[in-house]
C-alpha cells in the first residue's frame, strides 16, 4: 500500500503563485492611478484657485478691462500654470464680462479650470 504524501505538488504552487501575481499586479495597478487622480486633483484645484484669484484681484483693484484677450503665466505650489482672460462686453455697458482659462503651462490643449466673472464700471469717467 501507497502512502498519501502530505503537501503540495509542482502544479498547485505554480497555479497558486500565479493567482498571487495578478493580484499583486491588480493592487499596485489600483494604487498607481490613484497616485493619479490625487495629482490630476491637485493641479485642478490650483488651477480653479488661480482663475478665482484673478477675478478677485480685478474686483478689488476697480480695474475697467479694456476689451479683447490676455493671457500670462504663473506659478503655483510649484507648478507651472498658462492662464488666458477674455474679456467681452456685456448688454449693460456698465458690466464687463471675464471668462477665464487656466492651462498647465506648454499644454493648452485641455483647460484644468474655467471661471466666468464680472466687474463692474467704477464711478466717475472710465479709467
Amino acid at each position: 500500500m501507497r502512502r498519501a504524501e502530505a503537501g503540495f505538488t509542482l502544479i498547485e504552487v505554480l497555479v497558486a503563485l500565479a493567482i498571487v501575481a495578478v493580484a499583486l499586479l491588480a493592487a499596485a495597478r489600483a494604487a498607481g492611478q490613484g497616485a493619479n487622480s490625487a495629482e490630476a486633483l491637485r493641479a485642478r484645484t490650483l488651477a480653479a484657485w488661480i482663475a478665482q484669484d484673478a477675478i478677485a484681484e480685478h474686483r478689488a483693484r476697480g480695474d475697467w478691462l479694456a476689451l479683447g484677450v490676455r493671457s500670462g503665466s504663473v506659478r503655483q505650489s510649484g507648478i507651472d500654470f498658462a492662464w488666458r482672460e477674455d474679456v467681452t462686453a456685456t448688454p449693460n455697458s456698465a458690466f464687463r464680462r471675464v471668462d477665464v482659462s487656466v492651462y498647465r503651462a506648454g499644454d493648452e490643449s485641455a483647460a484644468l479650470a474655467k471661471l466666468t466673472g464680472f466687474v463692474v464700471q467704477p464711478p466717475g469717467p472710465p479709467r
